[in-house]
C-alpha cells in the first residue's frame, strides 16, 4: 500500500508559477514511477507528466512541455511537478499517482495508487 498526499495548489494569476509536491509513504518511493495527471471542470482526467522509477525518463503532454518540469527526491519521498507560464486552461484538480510500471505511464490503467488531488486555479 502507498499513500500519497498532494500540496502546493492555490489560486495564481496566467503567466506565474506554482510548485505541487506528492508526498508518498507506506511502501519504497524508488520502486515506483510516478505521474501527475489532472481533471478540470466537466472533462476527464488527462495525463501532465510521468518519471520513471530510475528517473532516467520524464515524459510531458504536448501541452505543458516547455512550461512544467516533474521530478522526483527518492530521499525525501516526494515528487514535483514545477509549473510555470501557467495559463486559465491549466485550471484543474492534479493527482499524482504510483505505478509498478516502467512503460505506458501516459495511461491512468497504469497507475496502481492514487492521491486525493490538489486545485489549482489560473485567473485571466
Amino acid at each position: 500500500q502507498v499513500q500519497l498526499v498532494e500540496s502546493g495548489g492555490g489560486l495564481v494569476q496566467a503567466g506565474g508559477s506554482l510548485r505541487l509536491s506528492c508526498a508518498a509513504s507506506g511502501h519504497t518511493f524508488s520502486r515506483f514511477s510516478m505521474g501527475w495527471f489532472r481533471q478540470a471542470p466537466g472533462k476527464e482526467r488527462e495525463f501532465v507528466a510521468a518519471i520513471t522509477w530510475s528517473s532516467t525518463s520524464t515524459y510531458a503532454t504536448d501541452s505543458v512541455k516547455g512550461r512544467f518540469t516533474i521530478s522526483r527526491d527518492s530521499a525525501k519521498n516526494t515528487l514535483y511537478l514545477q509549473m510555470n507560464s501557467l495559463r486559465p486552461e491549466d485550471t484543474a484538480v492534479y493527482y499524482c499517482a504510483a505505478s509498478t510500471a516502467y512503460y505506458y505511464l501516459a495511461s491512468s490503467r497504469s497507475y496502481d495508487y492514487w492521491g486525493q488531488g490538489t486545485r489549482v486555479t489560473v485567473s485571466s
